[in-house]
């Protein structure tokens, strides 16, 4: 089903979003700031281009899991979409398209790519066609099932793909992965990345997988303490073990901070030399 994903009030967005991020990695801040400016003023509280971007989000970022919970989540935003001043919405969209091509002036903005674009062109739709009124039954139920489904699905489900994640937070994944390795002074090894992935893409969005995930990875250094004791013959670092377990056992799983995923960091580089020592 084909749509206009200049009218997609999250395409938009999202577009946005990739062209800050790609700009502050090129260096050009001013460039960044100014499609920052944009979000501001056009997504700002009381405008009815906010009030369908929350309605958006809600139905596109969601993770619920009971199917009962869709049908009456879909019920609430229909007749929330219902109650936009669609005029209004329709002009406040054409006004930030018009700064978009008049202040950010970049050929290519529209052709970014988005992730999720199938995703975001469904929800769109839906909402449009909830607002209609002379709605196709047949297309509205197929929307609905299919947005049922996008709700349903673990959108914080952890993946090998950089965990589908939007561009504001690959940003952050960059950033902090950069910072990390000038702190080590060398590349981290992948199941560092993970540590620094789980970090950036859970601490915002779902703090009990942020605390899950980390308490994993304590379990598992402990785990490959005791493999360690019971294979290794090297009496020195067997000494150490006591002390190192001690370490592992202190480190907190909750309140995740930067202090916090360094330790783990460190305590993961620990781990895998012992790995290679019994080996």
């Amino acid at each position: 089903m084909k749509h206009n994903k200049k009218r997609n009030v999250g395409i938009i967005y999202e577009l946005l979003l990739s062209h800050i991020s790609s700009k502050l990695v090129e260096g050009k801040k001013r460039d960044a700031k100014t499609a920052t400016k944009i979000i501001e003023q056009h997504f700002k509280k009381g405008t009815e281009l906010y009030k369908e971007f929350r309605l958006f989000n809600a139905l596109a970022k969601s993770n619920i899991t009971h199917t009962h919970t869709v049908a009456s989540i879909l019920n609430e935003a229909k007749i929330a979409s219902r109650k936009l001043d669609e005029k209004k919405l329709e002009n406040e969209k054409s006004k930030l398209l018009h700064d978009i091509n008049y202040r950010i002036a970049d050929k290519s903005f529209y052709h970014q790519s988005i992730t999720d674009y199938r995703d975001l062109g469904l929800v769109q739709l839906t909402l449009n066609e909830w607002r209609k009124d002379d709605r196709d039954i047949k297309r509205l139920v197929d929307l609905e099932t299919r947005l049922g489904e996008l709700m349903l699905r673990d959108k914080n489900k952890i993946n090998e793909n950089n965990y589908n994640a939007s561009h504001s937070d690959r940003l952050v994944l960059k950033i902090m992965t950069e910072k990390f390795n000038k702190r080590y002074g060398e590349e981290l090894s992948r199941d560092q990345q993970k540590i620094i992935e789980g970090y950036v893409f859970f601490a915002d969005k779902d703090t009990n997988k942020l605390n899950l995930f980390f308490e994993t990875k304590k379990k598992e250094a402990l785990q490959s303490l005791e493999s360690f004791e019971d294979k290794s013959d090297n009496r020195y670092l067997l000494s150490k073990l006591d002390e190192v377990r001690k370490k592992i056992k202190s480190l907190p799983y909750d309140n995740i901070d930067d202090v916090s995923v360094v330790k783990f960091l460190t305590l993961t580089k620990m781990i895998n030399e012992i790995k290679k020592e019994i080996s």
